[in-house]
């Protein structure tokens, strides 16, 4: 159909991870932009003298105390596992969460002030790492349609324990060239810390889980060839009719 629009690569790559994890037992859930700075850092385990709570990272709302533009898709799933709680839901939960976050910083070919996450989160009584691997293999094979290894790497987040870097490995003949066989950061994860289970109510003891927070925008990048994240916010029809 002529003149007919395009949807952007970040919305092409929501509506694929959705259906992904959906088939794997996960809940679409959303929240608000304009966050409880509870939820973005307080029940995340982040401390009030930390670093990420200083103006040069976070945009906080003059007119709204206690209000932030998130920066991070981690305070949905305290969100949501608190409202299960309330609910008298206990888990097992599987929680997929796409969506915007700022960040007040400069930008360049790799970063933006605003971009996209997509958290992922299982909580239940026999969740383990080996779950977190498998999960990213499969969700990175079938977004790539490749042969997919991941490896991960040590690292620290107040919300997970232990916390990991997570890289993958596209490999096969289905790789795309420029990426095949190359390790490539993908972005943060880890065993969600028993703090932030206790902040939710969840009993630490009998449950457990993981979480992870990579970005959409990088992933789209790779996947389609990207070479400057700041095309995918600039409006330009001449890169969205691409797709």
């Amino acid at each position: 159909m002529e003149g007919r629009g395009h949807l952007h690569p970040i919305s092409l790559l929501i509506r694929e991870a959705n259906r992904i994890f959906g088939e794997m037992g996960f809940t679409f859930v959303d929240g608000p932009l304009l966050e409880d700075e509870w939820y973005n850092f307080d029940a995340l385990n982040v401390p009030k003298d930390h670093p990420a709570r200083d103006m040069q990272d976070t945009y906080f709302i003059k007119d709204e105390p206690g209000k932030v533009l998130r920066t991070q898709t981690s305070g949905l799933q305290i969100r949501y596992m608190t409202e299960q709680m309330k609910k008298g839901i206990l888990p097992p939960y599987r929680v997929i969460a796409p969506g915007k976050v700022f960040r007040n910083e400069a930008t360049d070919m790799t970063h933006e002030a605003e971009f996209f996450q997509i958290e992922g989160l299982a909580v239940g009584e026999d969740i383990t790492m080996a779950h977190l691997k498998g999960a990213f293999a499969t969700f990175f094979g079938k977004i790539f349609g490749s042969d997919t290894e991941v490896r991960f790497r040590p690292s620290f987040f107040p919300f997970t324990e232990p916390s990991i870097e997570v890289d993958m490995r596209l490999i096969g003949e289905n790789a795309p060239e420029k990426l095949r066989n190359k390790w490539i950061e993908i972005g943060g994860a880890g065993m969600i810390h028993p703090q932030v289970l206790e902040n939710c109510g969840i009993d630490s003891k009998k449950y457990r889980g993981w979480a992870f927070g990579p970005g959409i925008d990088r992933i789209a990048m790779l996947k389609w060839g990207i070479d400057d994240i700041r095309l995918m916010h600039s409006a330009d029809l001449r890169f969205i009719n691409q797709f």
